[in-house]
C-alpha cells in the first residue's frame, strides 16, 4: 500500500491550484490539435470534487447556448494550464448535482463575501499563477537539456 502511495506522490503536481465546490472557476486547459497546442477557457461552477491524491478529479458545469455542459478534469493532469477563481460560491453541501434540474435564477449559487474574501483569491490566484509560471520554466528548462543533449551525440 505504501508503494501506492509513493508512486502517486511522484504523479501529484506540485502547487495545484485550490479551489472550494460553489466556486465559479476558469480552467485554463491545453487542447493539443495535430501538431499545434491552443488554450481552451472553461469556465463554470465546480459542483462536485472526487477521490483523492493523484486520482482526483473535479466537475465544472456551464450553461452553453441553453444547455447545461459538464466537463470532468483531472486534477493533476498536466493539460491544466492554471485555474483561476472569478467567484467563490457558498454552498451548504459537498456535491451541487440538484444544479442539473435547475434552470435560469433557479441554478445560481450565492456568492461569499465578506472580510477576508477578496484577499483569499487574490492569493489564491497569485498562488495559481507562480505556479504555472514555475511549471512552464520547468517546461523549458528540460526542453533546453533535451536540446543540449541531442546536440552533444
Amino acid at each position: 500500500m505504501d508503494l501506492i502511495k509513493t508512486i502517486e506522490e511522484t504523479q501529484r503536481r506540485p502547487g495545484a491550484q485550490d479551489f472550494n465546490i460553489g466556486d465559479t472557476v476558469k480552467v485554463y486547459f491545453k487542447i493539443i490539435e495535430g501538431k499545434t497546442e491552443r488554450i481552451q477557457v472553461y469556465e463554470g461552477i465546480v459542483i462536485c470534487k472526487k477521490n483523492e491524491g493523484a486520482r482526483q478529479t473535479f466537475t465544472v458545469r456551464k450553461i452553453s447556448y441553453g444547455v447545461g455542459v459538464e466537463r470532468v478534469f483531472p486534477y493533476n493532469s498536466p493539460r491544466i494550464v492554471k485555474v483561476d477563481v472569478v467567484r467563490p460560491g457558498k454552498v451548504r453541501r459537498a456535491k451541487l448535482y440538484y444544479l442539473r434540474d435547475k434552470i435560469g435564477k433557479d441554478a445560481k449559487v450565492k456568492t461569499r463575501v465578506g472580510g477576508k474574501v477578496k484577499a483569499e483569491m487574490e492569493a489564491r490566484n497569485a498562488r495559481a499563477a507562480a505556479a504555472a509560471k514555475a511549471k512552464e520554466e520547468a517546461a523549458l528548462a528540460a526542453a533546453a537539456a533535451a536540446e543540449n543533449q541531442n546536440a552533444s551525440n
